[in-house]
């Protein structure tokens, strides 16, 4: 399914069913009177985060401090199949759980098998790291985990019934920071703010720029335009004799990224790997590159964990919210509706991505030349910082 069809579907499963069961839960929760003061043993812990390799990585803090607390615990991570590669790569996390999105019928068959294996396994503690899906909140209900974590905004008060304790979900915080306030919640004694590193590899024999012109279909107007990065590969083929240039894009991406790299058939220096590594093949290629061009998405956060230099070009998301570490120069042109990712499910622009296009090359081109020479020193996580020492200040509901 693409990603307008299931959003239709997840507004449809909101007014079917996800306000009946909130109505549900609440009368249950009124007569059984549960203990929900979070004093008791915990262990088995899920994490659910469905979309996002980025937010997968981001959310690797909480897991590794959940890890840090509870270390008998059994870390499980919820999440759609297209994740289970990157999820099967973070040592932390024990068990992972997946749903089948991609058609209709195979998201109901696996919803169903998700729901059933959740219910047996008896969870403790159950972390819903989607902000908005209706989806996400009804397997989360159904799931029967004593302690039920998940967010809340100005426009999904209607969950304050399914989850046991909820936060709210601050759109200035760095969305690590934000995934940290459970674990802050949870009145964990060490809060580790930093990502699961991946593994890393020697050096390749000859040096190459990784340059990923993709944006998952989550939103896709993350993308910086073709022409753009064609304009860019042929200034650094001039700029940067010795290096080449591997572009990549998962097997969904291939098609777009084939669009860029069949300009430069006749150069040899320029290859296109798109749909033709694996995740850890992926995660050998970003590790041995000198530098990481990429628009806002899971490549950047790979490079981010691995301290790789990166180039990171922000439109709909603000490089503050999404805190990328001291190896990342972001680009972010900051105009008046942008970000607006967590405001609105279909954009105000309705995909002219204003944010995006306005990104010239030559910005582009400044960032490239600053990071080889290595006189880049970036402040972002200075926002992380404000937040990180703190209690729990931006609210938290408890169902009595």
């Amino acid at each position: 399914m693409n990603t307008r069809r299931k959003i239709i579907l997840d507004t449809i499963l909101g007014i079917s069913v996800a306000y009946p069961l909130n109505l549900l839960v609440r009368l249950v929760g009124f007569f059984t009177k549960f203990d929900h003061s979070l004093t008791r043993p915990i262990h088995s812990i899920v994490i659910c985060k469905f979309k996002g390799m980025g937010s997968i990585i981001q959310s690797t803090p909480l897991i590794a401090t959940l890890r840090k607390q509870y270390p008998n615990a059994k870390i499980i991570f919820v999440s759609s199949i297209e994740n289970q590669k990157i999820i099967n790569e973070i040592s932390w996390i024990d068990e992972g759980l997946y749903v089948d999105d991609r058609k209709i019928f195979s998201l109901l068959f696996t919803s169903f098998n998700l729901v059933r294996k959740l219910i047996g396994k008896k969870i403790d503690l159950y972390i819903d790291l989607e902000i908005y899906a209706n989806y996400s909140s009804i397997i989360a209900t159904m799931s029967m985990a004593h302690d039920r974590f998940g967010y809340y905004s100005k426009t999904s008060q209607y969950r304050l019934g399914m989850y046991t304790h909820m936060m709210y979900f601050n759109t200035d915080a760095p969305i690590t920071e934000a995934y940290l306030q459970f674990a802050r919640l949870l009145k964990c004694k060490e809060i580790i703010s930093d990502s699961y590193v991946f593994e890393q590899y020697e050096k390749a024999n000859k040096p190459y720029f990784i340059i990923n012109p993709n944006a998952s279909d989550l939103r896709i107007e993350r993308r910086w335009t073709k022409e753009s990065f064609i304009q860019l590969i042929q200034h650094l083929l001039v700029q940067y004799p010795d290096f080449d240039i591997h572009l990549i894009g998962s097997p969904s991406e291939a098609s777009y990224v084939s669009e860029i790299s069949s300009q430069f058939n006749d150069t040899p220096r320029v290859a296109d790997f798109s749909g033709k590594t694996s995740i850890s093949g992926l995660l050998k290629m970003i590790a041995q590159a000198s530098l990481v061009i990429t628009n806002d998405t899971g490549p950047m956060h790979l490079a981010a964990t691995m301290r790789k230099k990166s180039v990171a070009l922000f439109g709909p998301c603000s490089p503050q919210q999404y805190a990328i570490g001291p190896t990342v120069y972001p680009i972010y042109m900051n105009l008046y509706c942008s970000p607006c990712v967590h405001e609105f499910l279909i954009p105000p622009c309705k995909g002219n991505n204003s944010c995006m296009k306005l990104i010239q090359v030559s910005q582009v081109e400044e960032a490239v030349r600053i990071l080889m020479n290595g006189t880049f020193a970036n402040n972002s996580n200075q926002s992380e910082k404000l937040f990180s020492d703190r209690e729990i200040v931006f609210g938290n509901v408890t169902r009595k």
